[in-house]
């Protein structure tokens, strides 16, 4: 389990390295992380799945190195290690690729180049010039610091000595003894940002308030609770919630604004696309799976088909949903996500956020931050 004051996958920038098999990447992968991540051997096919190293480099701070498995690989099970390097390759903020040994192109090395450029994807390039040049190509990957979002979660909202009121309910999806990562993500860049933050649980939110001398700026809430907390705040004072940070984090706000609004064409019998981003065993009142469904169906009066993609899993072909899901992505980085929004947008279907959806079906999303 990783430790509690390691900066999570999903906001560490993601370094994918690529090329055919054999030609040097988890040997590179080795050298950069100054320790044995990937095994190396000359067996065409040794790396299968993605293998994930957190590292520190300079400017970019936290990141994480990936090794994927070689293109043109002809053994059995090939092909479906090639599909599963393309979507990391689509899922990444750097790319390096890795020449074979002796420069020997096979046309792969020109059809990644091709495959980043056109995703407007950072390139570093290794070949038998620099392979072995380690602080080298630690620097070119440091030099694109200025290439890579750097977004915030509160984006401007809070300023310092600013009070700050989360409502933190700790139902069955919170652990015992452990926060949810949204809450620990804001919190951090809370204390980052010098704002006065009170936590509470939704039922200590009044005698809180009453306790302060002057109203929050800013309450940040869980989504589930949007309208007890909506109900009971200062008038003075802002209302968001986790999900809706992290959707403007890790996704397009203005997209899953108007992707909430079809809620409202549903239709009974609709197919509607759950697209979580971790892989979890459901809880009872799942937010995604349960609860968020259970309002949609009381709004438009009748049963909904639900389905559900979890983990880095999401179909190539989303046209016949009506509506697609999204959950925060607290796990993921955020072109993986902008990689499904953009999908949904090709292929004309609504895209929303639990958080957005949840305010929405309240009632109450032109009366919160986003």
């Amino acid at each position: 389990m990783a430790e509690l004051n390691e900066t999570p996958s999903g906001m560490r920038t993601h370094i994918g390295f690529f090329g055919k098999v054999n030609s040097g990447k988890s040997s590179l992968i080795n050298a950069i992380a100054g320790q044995e991540v990937s095994i190396v051997s000359d067996k065409p096919g040794t790396t299968t799945d993605p293998v994930r190293k957190a590292v520190e480099l300079g400017s970019l701070g936290a990141c994480l190195l990936i090794d994927t498995a070689g293109l043109d690989d002809d053994t059995e099970l090939g092909t479906l290690r090639e599909e599963k390097t393309w979507a990391e390759a689509l899922s990444c903020d750097i790319a390096v690729i890795v020449m074979p040994i002796g420069n020997k192109h096979t046309g792969i090395e020109d059809k990644l180049e091709e495959f980043f450029k056109k995703n407007k994807i950072p390139i570093v390039i290794v070949d038998d010039i620099n392979r072995n040049d380690i602080a080298g190509i630690k620097a070119k990957l440091i030099g694109m610091s200025s290439q890579i979002q750097q977004a915030t979660i509160l984006n401007g909202l809070v300023s310092p000595s600013d009070i700050v009121m989360l409502i933190m309910p700790q139902d069955k999806q919170a652990p015992r003894g452990r926060l949810i990562l949204p809450q620990v993500t804001t919190l951090r860049e809370l204390l980052d940002n010098h704002a006065r933050t009170v936590c509470v649980p939704p039922e200590e939110m009044e005698a809180a308030l009453d306790m302060l001398n002057l109203p929050p700026k800013l309450i940040i809430t869980d989504s589930q609770v949007f309208d007890y907390v909506y109900e009971r705040k200062p008038v003075e004072s802002m209302l968001t919630s986790f999900s809706v940070l992290y959707a403007g984090l890790k996704g397009d706000i203005a997209v899953y604004t108007e992707g909430a609004k079809a809620i409202d064409s549903l239709k009974p019998g609709d197919r509607i696309l759950i697209a979580e981003s971790c892989s979890h065993a459901p809880m009872e009142e799942d937010i995604g799976r349960v609860k968020i469904p259970a309002l949609i169906k009381k709004r438009i009066g009748g049963d909904i088909v639900t389905e559900v993609a979890a983990g880095r899993d999401f179909p190539k072909e989303i046209s016949g949903y009506s509506l697609i899901l999204q959950c925060g992505g607290c796990m993921v980085n955020r072109r993986q996500i902008m990689n499904r929004i953009d999908q949904a947008i090709e292929q004309g279907v609504p895209i929303t956020n639990y958080g957005i959806a949840i305010a929405y079906l309240k009632g109450i999303l032109d009366k919160i931050e986003k």
